[in-house]
């Protein structure tokens, strides 16, 4: 008989947090409701993550956690294999210094069973701070929420962190994000994006996301990111240039597009092929004047 497939998969990419980790299965054993899995995709850590992690799978837990260990690619590459193990209906990413309220499984399994199916992608909600401060704004009192509206309308604005549980098989559909050699930092966001433009996602206004920001996370050098990953980001500009209708994002997005592209060393071939010529063109200094800065604070 085939084992019975979990609701949810919590799948954690991780690179050197064998502390914080402790974290997130503290949260995870404290659940109300443990119809989940939890897959470890450890993106090659040298601080012995395997010792802690195997201690946890020893213990009965009430959810089971597999663990994975890959070489360094960066955390769209941890992405990729947990989607493709995942066995849950939806997904969700708890990245390795960020945890779960005690009641965040069961507030998505009671939404997504009062009100899911196959037309939305899944379930946006809120993340607070560890001294439980909701991160940036509350979302719109709606059902259901445009990903691509909100985020690129025009009345867009700048909105925060919120927290993406998707359908698994759509993350399928759009996996695995292919990146360019040598370069790390491309957004899993991105899939999400391809994802909302698609189908919309049920709205749960509640925390289901605690996050730590550390000052060795993803966001502590975007410079250093811009640099090292410019292939990468010009993709996410790409995708976002031609799904925006704010103006202000346009530009702002616009400024990153030429800087990207010029660090890729590909601004004559991209704004050749672009039907965003003026834009471009309007950009150009900012974006230059951006490349220099990354270039020396990188």
């Amino acid at each position: 008989m085939d084992e019975k497939k979990p609701f949810l998969t919590v799948f954690t990419p991780t690179y050197n947090r064998k502390e914080t980790l402790e974290r997130s299965y503290q949260a995870l054993l404290r659940q109300s409701n443990k119809d989940f899995e939890w897959i470890i995709v450890d993106d090659g850590s040298t601080d012995h993550t395997w010792d802690q992690v195997e201690k946890w799978c020893e213990n009965e837990n009430g959810f089971p956690i597999r663990y994975v260990w890959k070489d360094n690619g960066g955390l769209h590459t941890g992405y990729n294999v947990a989607i493709s193990l995942a066995r849950g209906e939806l997904a969700v990413c708890i990245d390795s210094d960020d945890y779960m309220p005690d009641n965040a499984v069961q507030r998505i399994y009671d939404l997504w069973r009062e009100k899911g199916g196959d037309d939305y992608a899944g379930i946006i909600g809120l993340n607070s701070s560890t001294e439980g401060e909701i991160l940036w704004e509350k979302l719109p009192d709606q059902d259901s929420l445009d990903l691509i509206e909100w985020s690129f309308g025009r009345k867009a604005k700048r909105r925060g962190d919120k927290k993406l549980v998707v359908r698994t098989e759509l993350y399928r559909e759009v996996a695995p994000l292919t990146g360019f050699p040598g370069e790390k930092y491309f957004n899993p966001h991105y899939m999400h994006l391809q994802i909302g433009l698609k189908r919309q996602f049920l709205v749960l206004n509640e925390c289901i996301l605690i996050c730590d920001y550390l000052s060795t996370g993803m966001g502590a050098n975007m410079y250093k990111q811009y640099k090292n990953s410019p292939n990468s980001f010009l993709e996410r500009r790409k995708l976002e240039l031609s799904v925006s209708r704010n103006l202000k994002h346009k530009l702002r997005t616009g400024v990153h597009f030429v800087s990207s592209a010029l660090l890729a060393h590909r601004f004559v071939r991209e704004f050749i092929s672009s039907q965003h010529k003026g834009l471009l063109l309007l950009c150009f200094l900012p974006g230059l004047l951006l490349t220099a800065i990354v270039l020396v604070r990188g």
